[in-house]
């Protein structure tokens, strides 16, 4: 494990959803997902004065590809800061370690100052929904009861994927996390969890279950419109998510959507 010291509050930027593709031509619905990650981590470098770590929560990739994390880590080298990134369900966790050997970024516990960071698996490999393990599961009761012990840990952060919470949109039912109420059941037996950030429905989403403040991020490319029955793309642009914890246990969290970035569906605010 990790242990960072910086100046409080801490500064964290969640990016998620990337779905590179090894050809750098890969598209998904028509938008190549290079770019827009290019774009949005090129905005972060001109608008962020102060990042301590960035937080990727899964889809790194669409096609689970050697080239595809390559590709990632390229780009997101740009902003010059510590990352640590976990699997979605188009990812390929094997092929994660493999392209991370040698680094941290597969790194599962982070502390940075009073703030324990922990990061979850919740793939299952070949399918849309999410489930944490037996083996996470225990991961995650294991290292909740250390954080409840270590006087140097007063807050707890937890990421994954997949949504935790009943998404809002009915063609969602299906593909959000089968262990969720187990997840936030054992967070329940703790006093330091705080927060709990994901992504993978491509939305912003800020609210409070079961006394946890819940964090949803938008894609870095394309976003899914809310509170519709079918699949429908919501046509606002991209972005990231900024967080800035504080020493007291209270979180400021901005959603930041770029400007000036077109697709073939002229993502820059407009139809």
């Amino acid at each position: 494990m990790t242990v960072l010291s910086t100046t409080p509050p801490i500064h964290l930027l969640q990016i998620t959803d990337t779905h590179l593709y090894g050809n750098s031509e890969g598209t998904l619905l028509k938008m190549n997902t290079r770019n827009s990650l290019d774009h949005v981590i090129k905005f972060a470098k001109q608008n962020e004065t102060e990042i301590d770590l960035i937080l990727a929560t899964g889809d790194i990739s669409q096609d689970g590809s050697v080239e595809a994390y390559k590709s990632f880590m390229n780009i997101i080298a740009d902003l010059g800061v510590p990352y640590r990134w976990i699997p979605g369900n188009h990812d390929n966790p094997d092929v994660m370690e493999e392209v991370a050997y040698g680094t941290n970024i597969c790194e599962k516990l982070i502390q940075v100052n009073n703030w324990q960071i922990v990061l979850l698996n919740t793939c299952v490999l070949g399918q849309a929904h999410g489930n944490l393990a037996a083996g996470e599961i225990e991961f995650l009761e294991d290292n909740l009861h250390i954080v409840e012990s270590d006087v140097s840990v007063d807050h707890c952060l937890i990421c994954l994927h997949h949504n935790p919470t009943k998404a809002n949109a009915s063609w969602m039912e299906e593909i959000g996390l089968n262990n969720g109420e187990q997840f936030f059941e054992i967070i329940a037996q703790f006093k330091k969890p705080r927060c709990v950030v994901y992504g993978h429905i491509h939305q912003e989403l800020d609210y409070v279950h079961d006394d946890i403040r819940c964090l949803c991020t938008p894609s870095t490319c394309i976003q899914f419109k809310p509170n519709v029955t079918s699949f429908a793309e919501d046509k606002v642009n991209p972005g990231y998510r900024t967080l800035r914890l504080f020493e007291d246990g209270s979180i400021d969290t901005t959603v930041i959507r770029v400007n000036g970035f077109n697709s073939r569906l002229e993502y820059n605010g407009t139809e």
